[in-house]
């Protein structure tokens, strides 16, 4: 393990009591991610689970016309690769690295032997895979129901909730892309909320200016996933 990177900067293997951890303390990888990297891709067998500690990876359906709409993030709060302990092995959905950085990589083997051989990894991945399950929701609901500003707003703020510094590395493409919509709207919304003083847009880079003022601007939805998180997977209290 390096010492600038330790698996307690993923927030659900620094839950994990130090008994539960032990099994996975010699086989975690350190592994670099990408931007635009796929670790799987629909109806893959998926091979490892990854716990992102600074990398953040979107979650995507692909429709059979080749679009494609990101129902769920996943970052230093928790897992990418729930089915592999849920059963199911594989997915109709594919994980595309969204902003780059590290993870540890778990082989499939053991994740699901300690999955099945200890209760307190059970009950405390479960509870994220009900936060996931949440957030996919409201991700539904938000794409229905709410104007594009307020989806950028959620959007935001969810991803730099999980980035240590707080500036995306992003083009209005990508984004774009994540919210399953036109690059017009996204570069009218981002140019509302940077002439606002919410934002500041330049080259690639987001930075937020105006958290509260962003929340504000925001739907319910992202208020909805944040809670939930921090209900099933509260950080001050170990839950296995």
């Amino acid at each position: 393990m390096s010492s600038l990177h330790y698996p307690s900067q993923n927030h659900l293997l620094g839950l994990l009591t130090k008994a539960a951890f032990e099994p996975f303390a010699s086989a975690l990888e350190l592994v670099q991610l990408k931007l635009g990297d796929v670790l799987y891709e629909p109806g893959g067998q998926l091979q490892h689970v990854y716990f992102p500690t600074t990398a953040i990876v979107s979650l995507h359906y692909v429709t059979q016309a080749g679009d494609s709409t990101e129902t769920a993030g996943v970052g230093n709060e928790g897992l990418v690769g729930i089915s592999l302990f849920m059963g199911g092995d594989t997915t109709p959905s594919s994980a595309l690295v969204q902003t780059a950085g590290h993870a540890y990589r778990l082989e499939r083997r053991l994740m699901k032997q300690q999955f099945d051989r200890d209760s307190t990894v059970q009950a405390l991945f479960l509870r994220y895979t009900q936060a996931l399950i949440a957030q996919t929701a409201q991700t539904a609901v938000c794409n229905r129901h709410h104007s594009l500003h307020q989806q950028l707003c959620r959007w935001l703020l969810l991803t730099v909730d999980r980035i240590p510094s707080g500036e995306l590395v992003m083009t209005q493409e990508l984004i774009a892309s994540m919210l399953g919509v036109r690059r017009e709207g996204v570069t009218e919304a981002a140019g509302n909320l940077q002439r606002s003083g919410f934002i500041r847009y330049r080259r690639g880079h987001i930075e937020v200016l105006d958290r509260r003022g962003l929340e504000r601007q925001a739907c319910e939805c992202y208020g909805v996933v944040h809670s939930e998180l921090v209900r099933l997977l509260p950080r001050d209290v170990a839950l296995a």
